[in-house]
């Protein structure tokens, strides 16, 4: 399904046509605007590129019944980085900006300032994202988990209503199906995961959680690096911090780690915390 959804239909003037979302209810997930749009992006750059950074917003809401126009801009290309800006349209109405850095790969010094944290493997967690969702007061008519992910909370946030959760919030996540191995699916990939629960923890410090129905809540930006190569398709522990709080936003950071232990991506994003 995942591939399915990168089968952009290509129109004049790096334009492009991309697929609508599997779910039937809620609003257009973020991830997907996240990956159709860099996917659309990466067709307009030598294979000697990969992507190194992106910075995004979301504008509007988009409808899962429709599919999304993409318009991608070339901004520059140099010998070394190329620019692009993309937007996603329905009906006309642009939902979704993103501007996305490519980098020809170097060598250069390594460090990363986090290590991954020790975690049980995958294979020993068993609560997924959608079962621990549920559980959370979710309308029936919610059926993000159909989204072609694979998500395993290793230490939900089940403290008691009005108890504050302060632990990073550790998940395992991967796309559920075996992908090409072209590495522009992969980053796709990522982009794709990287919504899935980030914009949740702002409001655990406060003793509330992200699926309370009073919440008006909205993923507002997103920002990710991507530090080398890695499959989506397998395996990725993606640490959640929250960041800061306050005058109705919260920001959330999470990193990435392959099962080598390697940091592989850095996100962060920013949601609107408005309670009814």
């Amino acid at each position: 399904m995942f591939k399915a959804l990168l089968a952009l239909e290509a129109q004049a003037g790096d334009c492009f046509v991309a697929p609508a979302a599997p779910e039937r209810a809620g609003r257009l997930y973020g991830g997907q605007l996240l990956a159709q749009a860099l996917a659309a992006a990466q067709r307009t750059v030598g294979e000697d590129r990969d992507v190194h950074s992106l910075h995004a917003y979301f504008l509007r809401p988009g409808n899962v019944d429709h599919g999304s126009d993409i318009e991608v801009e070339r901004v520059r290309d140099g010998r070394s980085f190329s620019t692009r800006s993309v937007r996603s349209l329905q009906h006309g109405k642009e939902l979704f900006r993103m501007l996305v850095s490519f980098h020809v790969s170097e060598q250069g010094d390594a460090f990363a300032g986090h290590a991954m944290p020790e975690v049980p493997p995958p294979e020993d967690v068993t609560l997924t994202y959608d079962a621990f969702r549920r559980t959370q007061g979710v309308a029936d008519d919610w059926d993000g988990g159909v989204r072609p992910m694979d998500l395993r909370y290793v230490n939900p946030p089940d403290a008691p209503p009005g108890e504050p959760v302060l632990e990073n919030q550790r998940v395992w996540a991967r796309i559920d199906e075996r992908l090409p191995d072209d590495w522009p699916t992969h980053f796709a990939g990522l982009a794709y995961l990287a919504d899935s629960t980030l914009v949740d923890s702002v409001v655990l410090p406060h003793g509330q959680r992200w699926h309370d129905p009073r919440l008006n809540g909205a993923s507002l930006d997103h920002a990710m690096w991507f530090h080398g190569r890695a499959r989506a398709d397998e395996w990725l522990l993606l640490d959640q911090s929250v960041e800061a709080t306050g005058d109705g936003l919260g920001l959330a950071a999470g990193r990435f780690f392959d099962r080598s232990g390697a940091l592989v991506a850095t996100c962060t994003q920013q949601g609107l915390i408005r309670w009814e």
